[in-house]
């Protein structure tokens, strides 16, 4: 092995991007659609599909919690490296405060994500 070769945490930030990424595309229109038109007017479970109990009930369950912890984590750190990334193409210098601002937002929302869902119980 080359020992000339500099290990990089990219690809950590890189799989969280692409993560991120791919539920957007599988799961963002959808949520998009369910929670801004279909409940709202009843399609197709009717006027309570999303009702307070059903979601405090999914929330509290462990399943319901993961999922929503894994959207809320991925969509962050998705939404921040291509703000990161966007900086250069706009000519604002990238340097460790902008990766601090983007990433430490990200993660300042994820940990957020994970106080309120433990705090709402099982």
């Amino acid at each position: 092995m080359n020992a000339d070769l500099k290990r990089s945490r990219a690809p950590i930030f890189w799989v969280m991007f692409g993560g991120g990424g791919m539920l957007a595309a599988l799961f963002g229109t959808a949520l998009v659609f369910i929670t801004g038109i279909a409940a709202p007017l009843g399609w197709p479970y009717g006027e309570n599909l999303l009702s307070y109990e059903r979601v405090l009930a999914f929330s509290q369950h462990w399943f319901g919690k993961g999922l929503i912890f894994a959207l809320i984590w991925l969509f962050a750190y998705h939404a921040v490296h291509r703000i990161y990334h966007s900086l250069h193409d706009l000519g604002i210098p990238i340097g460790f405060v902008a990766k601090l601002v983007c990433y430490g937002g990200a993660f300042v929302i994820t940990v957020i994500a994970a106080w309120k869902l433990l705090a709402i119980g099982f």
